[in-house]
């Protein structure tokens, strides 16, 4: 079932000093040094553990769970929500995210009266929009901001469906038991957009036909622009296609 399925799968995320793990207002955790860890946890469909090792002196990236009512009523359906959000240029998009992102996809839940694969889309849309909208008003005193930018990896399991929605080049993976030798197999759940994947960069060239240097070879790394790896993300001002959110058809057993 889906609480003993959920004890195999380890996560890397860490709530910041302001942000976020909702559990009944429990924020809990350990510390050592740069390491942040929860070993065990409990969510709406089960158990879970976390982790993160902060590597930069400026912590770009956000994470939250949040588990109960995924919509803004509590009649709403109920599950459990898990955002990643992997921050480059500076923190400020993966915070926005962070405090926006749940809360439209609460908002359209309640307005759609249940979670489908078109309610994290818009979620996604809204939440992009909001912080175009701050880059905008912030441009004659801080342009800077419009080079700030956010992947976006979001897990939520409700009604006994997993549904994953991805922009950037982070993953999601699930642990499976197999039963027939007792062993955990990786499966990947979502497609990283990435310029160092020879696809993604025949895909960025066909869709800009004149512009040469679309993608740039710059010091042995495949980057957007020779700026990034990522070549979708919220709110990061480099000509992007939309995302894909695909939902996990099967029940989560």
């Amino acid at each position: 079932m889906l609480a003993g399925l959920m004890k195999l799968v380890t996560a890397c995320w860490r709530p910041s000093a302001d942000h976020y793990v909702h559990m009944d207002g429990d924020i809990v955790g350990r510390q050592d040094g740069l390491l942040w860890y929860k070993d065990i946890g409990q969510h709406e469909a089960g158990e879970f553990s976390m982790a993160v090792v902060q590597a930069n002196s400026l912590l770009e990236d956000q994470s939250q769970l949040e588990s109960g009512s995924l919509s803004a009523t509590e009649s709403g359906p109920h599950g459990t929500f898990v955002g990643i959000y992997d921050g480059h240029g500076g923190p400020e998009t993966a915070r926005y995210i962070n405090n926006h992102l749940f809360l439209h996809l609460q908002k359209f839940a309640m307005e759609q009266q249940g979670m489908s694969a078109d309610v994290i889309r818009k979620a996604f849309l809204a939440t992009e929009e909001g912080f175009l909208s701050l880059v905008t008003k912030a441009w004659p005193t801080n342009p800077q901001l419009a080079a700030v930018g956010s992947c976006c990896l979001v897990g939520v399991v409700c009604g006994g469906v997993l549904y994953v929605a991805n922009l950037g080049d982070s993953r999601a993976v699930l642990g499976k038991l197999v039963k027939s030798t007792g062993e955990i197999a990786a499966m990947q759940l979502s497609m990283e957009h990435n310029a160092g994947i020879e696809a993604v960069r025949q895909e960025l060239q066909s869709l800009h036909p004149d512009d040469s240097h679309i993608v740039v070879l710059k010091h042995g790394v495949w980057r957007v622009k020779g700026i990034i790896q990522p070549w979708s993300s919220l709110c990061c001002k480099i000509p992007h296609p939309r995302g894909a959110v695909s939902q996990e058809e099967r029940e989560v057993w």
